[in-house]
């Protein structure tokens, strides 16, 4: 068998006069060539009967045309939604995404950030759980990083609900409503959006005449949402303000398996707006954080940062409150 006659990339470098990063930057439409080269090399190409190999053009280049995204929860149908906006929007400009889930796990967020920067060009952290200041100081290490859905960070873009507006859209909601005894499930310690939650709880304590809001340690899933039912009838609140909708569609499920009317002996609001809320039974009331633009934007400002541009530092995307079936006014007391 002969050896083949394909087109390398030496080839058309050769006949247009050009070296071969030049080659791969025209083909690749790199702003920082010389309009008449990209033409030249182009030309030549076309006459050769060339296209790119993607692993030449990566090994020319210097780059995987890769990145890392680090969830925490790969489960959760809001993550799913924010790989889903990040991906597509990577794939346009024909970068691919490697996915590493942390499984809510601090140590394995550690590591998998710095094992999966090594072999990417770059580095997104969604809703990373480490402490602000081990963020801050890994973040150089990781550079070029974005962070989804944390506080702003020096030199690294910011991509983030605001989580605490959102919340307070509901807790509004709900007092309009009539109800002045909430309780709160609350998901995990280390979350900064938990955090924010808890601010605008204070703050709407502090303003809202004879509102009180009870603080139940609850989780981030179904089964948390479940196993949180006890603790709910317990505290004789008329409404629940769930961490995300995972956990309010699981209390959801067992309040109904114990014949429990919600929204007639209990009120519940779920955060995301997630798929699965829109068809639970009664439908779910939540704020709906628009996931897949969040990462959308990620990819933008990575993208920027990629190419030597100056993403901007911080991007706020505000939930939107979206009434459903499982809000209403309590029961008037006897």
């Amino acid at each position: 068998m002969g050896r083949s006659t394909r087109t390398r990339i030496t080839d058309v470098a050769k006949l247009a006069g050009v070296s071969l990063s030049t080659v791969s930057r025209a083909m690749n439409d790199n702003p920082t060539v010389d309009p008449a080269l990209v033409e030249r090399v182009k030309a030549a190409a076309a006459e050769l009967g060339y296209t790119a190999n993607p692993l030449a053009r990566s090994l020319v280049l210097g780059r995987t045309q890769t990145v890392a995204v680090v969830i925490p929860d790969l489960e959760n149908p809001t993550y799913q939604a924010i790989l889903r906006g990040l991906s597509r929007a990577a794939s346009t400009d024909e970068y691919h995404v490697l996915i590493a889930d942390s499984v809510e796990d601090l140590d394995n967020e550690r590591a998998l950030a710095r094992t999966t920067r090594l072999r990417t060009d770059g580095i997104v952290l969604c809703a990373p759980r480490m402490p602000e200041e081990e963020l801050q100081e890994l973040l150089p290490d990781l550079s070029p990083a974005v962070v989804i859905n944390r506080s702003p960070q020096p030199d690294t873009p910011v991509v983030a609900a605001d989580y605490g507006a959102g919340l307070r859209e509901i807790i509004e909601h709900l007092t309009g409503l009539g109800h002045r005894h909430l309780a709160y499930l609350a998901g995990s310690e280390r979350s900064a959006s938990h955090r924010a939650r808890q601010d605008a709880i204070a703050r709407a304590v502090a303003e809202i005449a004879d509102l009180r809001i009870d603080e139940i340690p609850t989780g981030v899933d179904f089964d948390s949402g479940a196993a949180a039912a006890d603790a709910v009838l317990a505290s004789d609140a008329t409404g629940v303000l769930a961490f995300n909708d995972l956990v309010a569609l699981g209390l959801l499920s067992a309040l109904r398996s114990r014949g429990i009317d919600v929204p007639e002996r209990l009120s519940i609001a779920g955060f995301d707006d997630i798929p699965f809320a829109a068809n639970a039974t009664p439908p779910l009331t939540t704020a709906s954080v628009p996931a897949s633009d969040l990462g959308a934007q990620a990819w933008q400002a990575m993208h920027a940062l990629l190419e030597g541009g100056r993403p901007t530092a911080a991007s706020t995307v505000v939930p939107a409150l979206v009434v459903r079936e499982t809000t209403a006014p309590p029961l008037a007391q006897p």
